[in-house]
């Protein structure tokens, strides 16, 4: 089926969209009729998922993009403008996760966490809000985690990242509510991505096997898709959420609310 297209088509940059949530989130703002660029430190599978779109109709393009480093976002941002010269929406979705307790945490860690997962998003907001606050709105969406908020064990410094980026989220609304810029954020529970699956598949564990073992998670009785998680994160970028900003929307199953996982 052909994606839709939009009357006055809009622009959104998506972080990590290669693959998982973020592709989710590319394949759905495109069916939006939004121009997507869609960034990944993989090249390979950030055109992959270009060519998706593209093959449905819809309009995207690639950009090799590091998050942990600040040029590299710039360009980011330098390349949307001048395909479309407008940003219209970021969604800040870019992560990566290391288990493993503060206790036997490592300097590499640390640097491979806060430079994606904090770092990297404080980077992708600085480089797109000149052309929101020039242009007189905007919005953004980070993709923080449910570990955000429900204490976990054995994840101290992802959950510590996480964190961050809620209270970064926070602070650009306050700073930036008047100039018309939303920054919202989204805490996904239990989802089955890409990273899970091939972790999944290296120990024999089949996808069907997978979402059998998530079975009886949270209030739902099963972990997310990964099209849930963007579905939620559309809504927080797009119009019908006009009067939301400064705001973590838990997209759990329930599980916030009952910790039971």
């Amino acid at each position: 089926m052909a994606l839709t297209e939009a009357s006055e088509q809009q622009v959104a940059i998506i972080t990590g969209a290669g693959s998982g949530i973020g592709r989710a989130c590319a394949l759905r703002f495109a069916k939006a009729g939004y121009q997507v660029l869609v960034a990944d430190l993989d090249e390979a599978a950030a055109k992959d998922s270009c060519r998706e779109i593209n093959a449905l109709g819809g309009t995207a393009i690639s950009h090799s993009t590091d998050v942990t480093s600040w040029q590299s976002c710039e360009s980011m941002a330098e390349r949307a403008l001048s395909e479309w010269r407008k940003i219209d929406v970021l969604v800040a979705n870019a992560g990566v996760q290391i288990g493993g307790s503060l206790l036997d945490s490592r300097e590499a860690d640390w640097d491979k966490i806060l430079g994606v997962n904090l770092k990297g998003v404080a980077y992708c907001c600085k480089a797109v809000l000149p052309n929101m606050i020039q242009q007189d709105g905007g919005a953004i969406v980070i993709n923080s985690s449910i570990n955000a908020l429900v204490g976990t064990a054995g994840m101290a410094i992802y959950d510590m990242s996480k964190a961050g980026v809620l209270a970064l989220a926070r602070s650009l609304a306050v700073e930036h509510g008047h100039q018309g810029v939303r920054v919202n954020a989204v805490c996904p529970g239990n989802t089955i991505t890409d990273f899970h699956i091939n972790n999944m598949a290296k120990r024999g564990v089949t996808v069907d096997q997978l979402r059998e073992m998530t079975q009886g998670y949270a209030l739902l009785g099963r972990a997310a898709e990964p099209i849930e998680i963007a579905n939620a994160i559309h809504f927080l970028a797009s119009d019908e959420a006009s009067f939301i900003t400064g705001q973590a929307i838990c997209v759990d199953g329930g599980f916030s609310i009952t910790g039971r996982g």
